[in-house]
């Protein structure tokens, strides 16, 4: 109980922003998890680019910020693996990373 208390009154526990702030986060990861079902082409590879950037960002934040937010950290770096793998699925549906099928092609 007195872990739980500690934890509870602690700088980054639930009476605080840098809880809460994180918690609210991983709805861009779940939203990130739930577009790998859609098609590549709807990806947007700026917004892709960006929110990779951001996450690399706020990965280095969550680290230099004292106390250090470990919620935070393991939030952004599972934000930019979902990001990366986004990113890899517009680039090779759009040709950059290999061949592109075109099932029109004369043989």
């Amino acid at each position: 109980m007195a872990s739980l208390r500690s934890f509870f009154n602690s700088p980054v526990g639930p009476k605080t922003t840098h809880f809460w702030g994180p918690i609210a986060n991983w709805g861009v990861v779940i939203a990130g998890l739930m577009d790998m079902k859609k098609p590549h082409d709807m990806i947007s590879g700026n917004m892709t680019g960006v929110m990779c950037i951001y996450s690399v960002l706020f990965m280095r934040f969550a680290w230099m910020v004292q106390p250090r937010n470990y919620l935070l950290l393991s939030c952004d770096a599972s934000n930019e693996a979902v990001q990366l793998i986004q990113l890899s699925r517009w680039a090779k549906g759009n040709g950059y990373l290999g061949q592109k099928k075109d099932e029109a092609a004369p043989q």
